[in-house]
């Protein structure tokens, strides 16, 4: 990242202001409902430790002033090959033993590595874009919906939930939040600077991450 001395912005082209470009979790700002749908302007980051937490991240990123083109990228739930949420469901899914969290009610905000990576790419690459940006895929989906998704992709079984009294013992109150409560989060302001989806809809994005 480059600098500029104060009061300079003006004489130069937006192209070449310095630019910063964070990312946190969505899935972690914005209050789990059942009933509401969040984008990049809705309130949050201030109701439970992880909010606070991510509230505390993006402010620890944020520069004074406003000679430098700052974007915060607010992500889901990751979906990639070798690792991350995937990596922890593919055993039990494989062996006919996966199903929803909890009620599996709650929504499960998502995007495709690809698309991530496509995200932070775009949003330093094109100088109209600033501000907030919600990094999850235009298609929301449930937890249910994404258990049956995921076992539609395998070819296998997906009717064995996982109570919530048994993810709060394995996890813990704290982080159990994170899977048995979620939100419906959409890409607004992302769709609106332009960024094309690699993976828009989920049954795309899991057969190409467990091919």
């Amino acid at each position: 990242m480059s600098s500029l001395l104060p009061g300079c912005r003006a004489a130069m082209p937006p192209s070449t202001w310095p630019e910063r470009t964070s990312s946190t979790l969505s899935e972690a700002y914005y209050q789990p409902s059942l009933t509401a749908e969040y984008d990049e302007d809705s309130p949050g980051g201030d109701f439970d430790f992880f909010s606070n937490l991510v509230t505390k991240w993006e402010a620890a990123a944020r520069l004074p002033g406003d000679s430098t083109r700052q974007v915060v990228v607010r992500s889901g739930v990751v979906l990639g090959h070798g690792g991350g949420a995937i990596g922890h469901m593919l055993l039990p899914f494989r062996l006919g033993l996966g199903g929803p969290i909890g009620s599996g009610q709650q929504f499960f905000p998502w995007i495709h590595i690809r698309d991530l990576a496509g995200i932070l790419t775009h949003a330093l690459e094109a100088s109209h874009v600033h501000g907030v940006l919600n990094g999850v895929a235009p298609s929301s989906a449930t937890n249910a919906e994404f258990a049956q998704t995921l076992s539609a992709a395998l070819g296998r079984p997906a009717f064995i939930p996982l109570p919530s009294t048994v993810v709060q013992g394995v996890f813990g109150r704290e982080r159990a939040i994170m899977l048995l409560e979620g939100q419906k989060v959409t890409p607004r302001r992302t769709l609106a600077t332009g960024y094309q989806y690699s993976f828009p809809e989920l049954g795309a994005a899991l057969k190409e991450v467990i091919a």
